[in-house]
């Protein structure tokens, strides 16, 4: 099984622990970005995975394609040019102070990448998915006909589409997100959304629901799920379902609907460590499972208990195994030390 995922790959520079900006003196530095999160969660469940952007040719831009290769995540379809890479700055959050992320990301390679960088159909070729987030299409015009056009070629090629919606507010506004959004999901089978993306993409809102307060209205939810499929006949749709006590503490849950029946999962109260990159974890266990052919019910476990333990990682990768995952989704969650 061979799996594309196309999308920006950032520098990623945070303070120690949970210092604040304002208290740092030096920041530690790796990378990460949706799908090339996506690409090494699946690369470390042993699928045939590549991720595709466009970097610089200088050391910065080799350093950012290394930290996928450790990984056998596939780079030999990553475009060289461009003048930077895009930077994102974290400070983790704590009890009830909430992590803050900070974007540099303006004028990156990807963002000021042209159609005609990217061969999609040969890329494409033999590829049994593809994956993108909003994100992607958000960074610039370019950017999203890029996008685009990989979309129509996997549909003609017969390829699984899944997309992430991803709303970022910092990058374009909820008016242009819709528009380019909706020309895009005629192309996606699988859609994974979270509890404030189908609004702010879509104006689809839960009813019953605060997530400020940490309230879920699993109904509410199916009726988001329901309108999202009947909009625009996705095979799928999966949510993830976030009950935020504190930065400290979340509760984790999703559901998959498959046009018939919901699907939900357990739920796990989780103690972060780290929750970005928790959303594309679980993107990559859902493909991983839909790949595999599982049934509904062991697909939305598993996606969900692939995300559970990324919020226990530094980083923005999911550092897991599929056998990891399935002790976990198998009730296995104490955490007792493995002699």
């Amino acid at each position: 099984m061979k799996v594309v995922t196309f999308g920006e790959l950032m520098l990623r520079l945070a303070p120690e622990g949970y210092y604040r900006f304002l208290q740092a003196e030096k920041f530690g530095a790796t990378f990460g970005g949706g799908e090339a999160n996506v690409a090494v969660s699946l690369a470390n469940y042993g699928v045939d995975a590549a991720f595709v952007t466009k970097l610089p040719a200088h050391d910065m831009g080799q350093a950012a394609v290394n930290s996928l290769r450790k990984f056998g995540v596939d780079t030999s379809k990553i475009v060289r040019g461009g003048k930077r890479v895009g930077i994102y700055f974290v400070e983790k959050g704590a009890s009830q102070r909430p992590s803050k992320v900070i974007y540099d990301r303006a004028g990156s390679a990807i963002a000021e990448c042209s159609e005609s960088d990217f061969d999609f159909d040969k890329i494409l070729c033999g590829v049994n998915w593809f994956h993108f987030t909003g994100i992607t299409p958000a960074l610039s015009d370019n950017a999203y006909k890029a996008c685009l056009k990989a979309c129509e070629v996997a549909k003609r090629n017969g390829v699984t589409v899944s997309c992430d919606l991803n709303y970022r507010k910092n990058l374009w506004s909820r008016e242009d997100a819709k528009k380019k959004m909706t020309s895009l999901m005629k192309y996606v089978d699988v859609c994974i959304a979270n509890e404030e993306d189908a609004k702010d993409v879509f104006g689809i809102e839960a009813e019953n629901t605060d997530i400020t307060s940490g309230k879920i209205s699993h109904d509410g939810y199916k009726s988001v799920a329901k309108k999202l499929k009947d909009a625009f006949g996705f095979k799928y749709v999966a949510i993830t379902l976030r009950e935020s006590i504190s930065a400290s503490d979340n509760n984790w849950a999703a559901m998959l609907y498959d046009g018939k029946d919901y699907f939900f999962s357990k739920k796990y109260p989780v103690h972060i460590v780290d929750r970005v990159g928790g959303g594309d974890s679980f993107g990559a266990g859902l493909i991983y499972s839909m790949l595999n052919k599982f049934e509904p019910q062991k697909t939305i476990e598993f996606a969900v208990a692939a995300s559970a333990l990324k919020h226990s990682i530094e980083g923005d990768f999911n550092l897991v195994s599929v056998d990891e995952v399935n002790k976990l989704a198998g009730g296995d969650g104490s955490g007792r030390v493995q002699r």
